[in-house]
């Protein structure tokens, strides 16, 4: 009987028991405080991953490094040498030719049509569209959110949510309509008019990039392993050895 109370004196009382689940549960709040804001952090430094800005009013980019300064992949003219011209450029109310394979055509402004936008963060571009069924294919800019607005026509437009979604979003487009693509989701626009059609769009990158789908897919150098494509679309071999033949036609 002694022993056993020698023992059970030993034991945590009821009180000491508390005070150790509440530090548990301080503990365990504080762990899930720090994740979640470490979470915040990381997505806040994604959200921010653009274009970064500028240290100074404008970095004119030239192709020449004698006295100039690497920034954003070109090389700065000292800044008392700017001119009008570094900041302009001309030509966007000429519709472009469309008879191509996919039916359109874009004129793109960015840094290397003009030189004043390097490290400014946007850019433009005009697009054409054959009457009929005039197509910018299905397609990604790594660097950029498009805002469009279409000026003549009418244009079915959309983009896809990324995986495990996969969720279309599409809206049908007449002039003076604004839409906006999300960066790096793929889009595209479809004139469904009987007429030609013609949209400006704005992009959150001096250098959007783009990568046309099929293009990459099927037309890349050299080509993807028919084996590849085959399981990942689930095709016969022989339809994917034909894609792998068809030029590819770039719009842009």
């Amino acid at each position: 009987m002694a022993a056993d109370l020698q023992n059970s004196s030993s034991l945590p009382n009821q009180s000491n028991l508390e005070e150790f689940k509440l530090e548990i549960y301080i503990i365990r709040i504080e762990g899930y405080f720090l994740l979640a804001f470490s979470l915040l952090a990381l997505a806040s430094s994604i959200a921010y991953a653009s274009d970064p800005s500028p240290l100074q009013d404008f970095c004119v980019a030239i192709n020449d490094p004698k006295d100039g300064v690497f920034v954003n992949g070109k090389f700065c003219e000292d800044p008392k040498l700017a001119k009008a011209a570094d900041f302009f450029y001309s030509g966007l109310k000429i519709p472009r030719n469309t008879s191509n394979p996919v039916g359109s055509m874009v004129t793109p402004v960015n840094v290397a049509q003009i030189p004043g936008l390097n490290t400014l963060g946007i850019s433009l571009v005009r697009i054409d569209y054959a009457p009929n069924g005039g197509l910018n294919p299905p397609h990604t800019h790594p660097r950029a959110t498009e805002i469009l607005v279409i000026v003549e026509g009418t244009l079915y437009v959309g983009f896809v949510i990324s995986n495990s979604e996969n969720r279309l979003i599409t809206k049908v487009l007449y002039p003076g309509d604004v839409f906006v693509f999300p960066v790096g989701l793929i889009h595209f626009q479809f004139n469904v008019g009987k007429t030609k059609a013609a949209a400006f769009a704005g992009l959150s990158s001096q250098n959007p990039g783009v990568i046309t789908i099929a293009n990459a897919v099927f037309g890349s150098n050299p080509p993807i392993n028919p084996d590849v494509l085959v399981k990942a679309f689930q095709l016969d071999k022989n339809v994917v050895k034909n894609l792998h033949s068809k030029f590819w036609w770039a719009n842009n």
